[in-house]
């Protein structure tokens, strides 16, 4: 599946990628010559602090025109890795419950604002605790990582990622990482490949389809 090549000023989108620290995907948007920021609580580990915005998403959402808002919301307490301690009858469920309706809002101002939104994040309660649509499912192995992670998206107008290159290894390494202050960060980076399609491809959807609506 090949990639667009950059494009000329006007064909560019303003792309927000919303709770991402790590940049990865804000850059695969920017080599398309896209207006892409990233934006979270955190400063950025990407190295361009100019590409980021550190302010809440929710407020960041509202203060522009987005063509296609991609969102990584946190997913501790709503994954199901989580449930020994954010499961029904556990201590922590209620946390759960606050970062499900958080989550929900998020995504419907998302898509209150933006013709396209996607959401990603690991197999959890979403589905079964909030109103989303159906995730499409993806392996980092789909897409020249040789690992395992199965990784959900909810999407909204766009269509699903293809596999880019499919590549053996099932190793889970980002699940076996030792316990550190990085764990968490490391766990939930998006995988360069994955950010590559979803530059590459759904940009030439919305590209098409503007064209078509032109």
């Amino acid at each position: 599946h090949s990639c667009p090549t950059q494009r000329s000023s006007d064909l560019t989108m303003k792309v927000l990628v919303g709770c991402e620290e790590s940049q990865i995907v804000t850059m695969a948007f920017r080599k398309l010559g896209h207006k892409a920021f990233s934006c979270d609580i955190q400063e950025c580990s990407g190295g361009y602090p100019e590409y980021h915005i550190k302010h809440d998403i929710m407020d960041v959402i509202l203060q522009d025109e987005w063509d296609l808002i991609i969102l990584h919301p946190p997913c501790t307490k709503i994954a199901v890795s989580g449930n020994r301690w954010y499961g029904t009858g556990k201590t922590l469920h209620y946390q759960r419950i606050e970062a499900v309706q958080w989550t929900q809002e998020l995504w419907n101002l998302a898509i209150s604002v933006s013709k396209y939104v996607a959401l990603e994040n690991p197999v959890g309660v979403l589905n079964t605790m909030g109103n989303f649509p159906k995730p499409d499912y993806i392996q980092p192995w789909q897409f020249g990582h040789g690992e395992t992670k199965k990784t959900g998206l909810w999407l909204y107008n766009l269509p699903p990622l293809i596999p880019t290159k499919i590549v053996n290894g099932r190793e889970q390494r980002v699940w076996k990482m030792p316990p550190s202050e990085d764990r968490g960060k490391l766990r939930s980076k998006t995988y360069e490949g994955i950010a590559e399609a979803m530059a590459c491809q759904w940009s030439e959807y919305i590209m098409n389809q503007s064209d078509a609506d032109s």
